[in-house]
């Protein structure tokens, strides 16, 4: 276990440690750069059973359904994985891959 868990002493204050990665999507010929930010909780969040929680900057799907990518997982690799997945099978539509103003795991 890692120092900075020990700052936090109650589950609500969710502290966490984050991670940043890019990935690019092709979409007509035009690289979209999606960032991914994946939040390493001390312990799972009220409510939750997983510690590692991906969401990317831009929404997918804009014309149907538009959602931010995102993934929770037991390791930063099984929450990345379930976000990239996400980008890959919903449409982008470059123009209106536009950033969100919400942080990764906040919902406002």
């Amino acid at each position: 276990m890692t120092d900075w868990r020990f700052a936090q002493k109650s589950p609500s204050e969710e502290l966490a440690q984050l991670h940043h990665y890019a990935f690019k999507k092709c979409v007509c010929g035009v690289e979209v750069e999606f960032l991914i930010t994946v939040k390493e909780f001390a312990a799972p969040p009220p409510g939750q059973h997983f510690k590692f929680f991906a969401q990317a900057d831009k929404e997918v799907n804009q014309k149907i359904a538009p959602f931010l990518p995102s993934g929770w997982g037991n390791s930063i690799l099984e929450a990345l994985t379930g976000c990239t997945r996400s980008i890959r099978e919903f449409p982008c539509h470059e123009g209106e891959a536009t950033a969100t103003g919400s942080a990764a795991g906040n919902s406002s």
